[in-house]
């Protein structure tokens, strides 16, 4: 029987010590989604730590110096199952020198949880990460108030933090925004409803997940086929065949359809369409297919195949928002290589018109050098043509990495708007 479940993706953020490892855990264990070995791990590394119980962030705490240091360094992903979803976590940390991590994780997620401490309410974390929720087009924003045991349950300080947010929040891209009053520790709305916080009516944690609509945030409107390897086969009971492979990143294509091959502008029909399960007479993203056309063309990795009278921008000259990723400092002047989609280009930042202050969100329009973590808004001058969408539109087509050339490490990872 074929699994026909949705796959959501979320990530979680909030500051330091809000308690994002702890709701995972206890996430994943309420659904029973842990073995019952790894339980026993991690109850007789509680017991040694002197915890009075399970300490349910070491379920997401997998390296070493994050269970030395109680806090989370790297992305941790998880995956459960429930009657009527898929998840990947992507569990993000909350300090400042790890905006990057938390870029990474958040770049694929359908729904970013916010935390939040209900001691503390909304602070710097807090607006940085929504902020970079939002930069990343994320359009569901669920903030979990956490630790309301602390606070004694108490509604009037949940509904401080909700005003608090929806202030911040205004100013910025994101559609849906739902708040839920939790204490990840003893499990209250989590995934069963608390009985300590009566006045809330709304959902818990996981049933939040569960219902939250994804379905018209694909792009099946564009159609984008980045060829990845052109394939030929001429041996045997098979004669002259040939077609490319590569990944559907938006929109539909039938057998039959018209196409355009760019760059050359060359025209043809998809004569077969091959996916994994054999032939099919339609694809759509994100499925990964080859495609046999009418005629033999001169195409090859990085040309992309779309729809003749519905095609992306070609540039050589972008305006982009930046994260740099990497310890290694931007230098002027310098070369790099801009991978985009199945396309590599030379490529240099020809001037950085602001930079953000993490600190206040500010613009800094004085900023002449970018450092790990910095996100910036850069011109840059590529020595060939891209195809791109905006990012608001296509995330594939409208983003793009920045590679250095000598020592091929990643250092920043870009969004065309």
């Amino acid at each position: 029987m074929i699994d026909t479940k949705d796959i959501i993706r979320f990530t979680t953020a909030g500051s330091v010590d809000d308690g994002k490892s702890t709701l995972i855990g206890r996430l994943l264990y309420d659904c029973k989604q842990i073995p019952q070995d790894q339980i026993e791990l991690v109850r007789r590394i509680s017991e040694r730590k002197g915890s009075s119980g399970i300490d349910l962030s070491l379920f997401t705490d997998g390296l070493k110096d994050e269970r030395a240091q109680g806090i989370t360094i790297d992305v941790a992903y998880r995956y459960f199952t429930t009657e009527k979803r898929k998840f990947i976590i992507a569990d993000t940390p909350g300090h400042l020198q790890y905006t990057r991590n938390m870029v990474t994780g958040a770049s694929t997620a359908n729904a970013a949880l916010i935390l939040i401490d209900a001691r503390k309410g909304v602070v710097e974390q807090t607006r940085r990460h929504s902020f970079i929720a939002s930069l990343l087009q994320i359009k569901h924003l669920i903030v979990c108030v956490n630790k309301m045991d602390l606070v004694e349950f108490n509604k009037e300080e949940f509904d401080q933090i909700v005003s608090s947010f929806q202030d911040f929040s205004a100013k910025l891209a994101i559609v849906d925004v739902q708040f839920i009053p939790v204490s990840a520790l003893n499990g209250d709305n989590v995934v069963h409803r608390s009985e300590n916080m009566t006045w809330y009516q709304g959902a818990t944690l996981l049933h939040t997940l569960e219902h939250i609509s994804v379905a018209n945030e694909q792009n099946h409107i564009d159609f984008r086929f980045p060829v990845q390897h052109p394939i030929r086969v001429d041996q045997g009971l098979v004669q002259d065949y040939r077609a490319y492979a590569g990944k559907v990143e938006s929109g539909i294509v039938r057998v039959g359809d018209e196409i355009i091959v760019l760059p050359g502008n060359q025209r043809s029909n998809v004569k077969s369409i091959m996916g994994m399960n054999g032939p099919q007479q339609e694809a759509f993203s994100p499925q990964s297919i080859s495609l046999e056309l009418t005629d033999e063309l001169d195409t090859s990795r990085g040309n992309m195949i779309v729809k003749p009278n519905n095609q992306p921008e070609e540039v050589r000259h972008l305006s982009a928002m930046i994260c740099w990723v990497s310890s290694q400092a931007y230098v002027p002047g310098r070369k790099y290589i801009l991978r985009h989609t199945t396309n590599e280009v030379k490529a240099m930042v020809k001037s950085i018109l602001y930079v953000y202050d993490m600190q206040t969100l500010k613009r800094d329009e004085e900023q002449i050098a970018l450092q790990a973590n910095d996100i910036a808004r850069v011109e840059l001058q590529l020595a060939g043509p891209i195809y791109v969408d905006e990012y608001r539109k296509n995330k594939a087509t409208g983003s793009f990495i920045l590679i250095d050339e000598q020592s091929n490490q990643t250092l920043a990872v870009g969004m065309i708007s």
